[in-house]
């Protein structure tokens, strides 16, 4: 399997649980020292896979990893298109967005993930049948405040994801999507005070944030046969934060504590 965006937070916590479950793992990432520690980290623990450096933004560059992933393992069967996001400091609300980081989120988030898929399509079909999976967003779902270029890539990969489940499906290739909320990666928690993480954990019905693992979990279900009968389907992963009422948190305030011998 191709993990791309796997040398930090959620791809490579995807990559290692996918090694533990017995899968071969081409760890791919732009910062190439990154995937080689994740990768060797993996077969230190008695698993397989190597690393690549992709840029996804460039054709060559993804058929490249595609190929190297066949050449190593033999097949390929499953790919994750993880890679993705927009620059907060300049993906901002319409009038302030920088277009030429509109144009960088596309290529990035939905033209990398077309490339991957196109390449990688003649394998699966080959090996009969696999599992695409692409991270989208609960932006993609929802209107925000700022980040627009962010929510419409996101919301264009959701329906990539439909369109390619619908076109592939009958050589047994299934595509799905997972739909993070805040996730507490390594960059969050460096990169954001307590009190705006608080504020996040705050907008859910769960009360904490999630682990890389949990959307890694989904991932490994999507890879996998027990998700055989699933495909075009978007599963959001969010504590319940598209589930709550912007009312909710302080509604919740007002009402007593809830006795646990009740």
């Amino acid at each position: 399997m191709i993990i791309t965006g796997a040398g930090s937070g959620i791809g490579k916590a995807a990559a290692e649980l996918m090694s533990r479950e017995a899968a071969s793992v081409l760890v791919a990432d732009l910062d190439s020292a990154a995937a080689r520690d994740v990768a060797e980290g993996i077969v230190a623990a008695g698993g397989r896979a190597i690393s690549c450096e992709v840029d996804v933004t460039t054709e060559d560059s993804i058929a490249a990893m595609v190929e190297t992933a066949v050449a190593e393992f033999g097949r390929l069967d499953v790919l994750c298109n993880h890679v993705g996001g927009t620059n907060p400091r300049r993906d901002l609300d319409l009038l302030r967005l920088d277009m030429d980081e509109f144009d960088r989120a596309v290529a990035l988030n939905v033209r990398s993930a077309l490339l991957g898929t196109r390449h990688a399509l003649p394998h699966l079909i080959e090996a009969g049948g696999g599992s695409v999976i692409n991270t989208v967003s609960i932006g993609g779902l929802l209107g925000d405040s700022l980040q627009i270029a962010y929510g419409a890539v996101k919301a264009a990969l959701i329906n990539v994801t439909r369109y390619i489940a619908v076109q592939y499906g009958p050589q047994r290739v299934r595509c799905n999507a997972v739909a993070p909320g805040a996730v507490m990666t390594p960059a969050l928690r460096d990169n954001m005070p307590v009190e705006a993480i608080e504020r996040l954990q705050s907008h859910n019905a769960l009360p904490y944030l999630g682990a890389p693992e949990d959307i890694g979990n989904t991932m490994l279900f999507l890879a996998s046969d027990e998700s055989r009968y699933m495909t075009g389907q978007t599963l959001v992963v969010d504590g319940g934060c598209t589930s709550q009422s912007p009312l909710a948190p302080d509604r919740r305030a007002l009402l007593p504590e809830i006795d646990p011998g009740l």
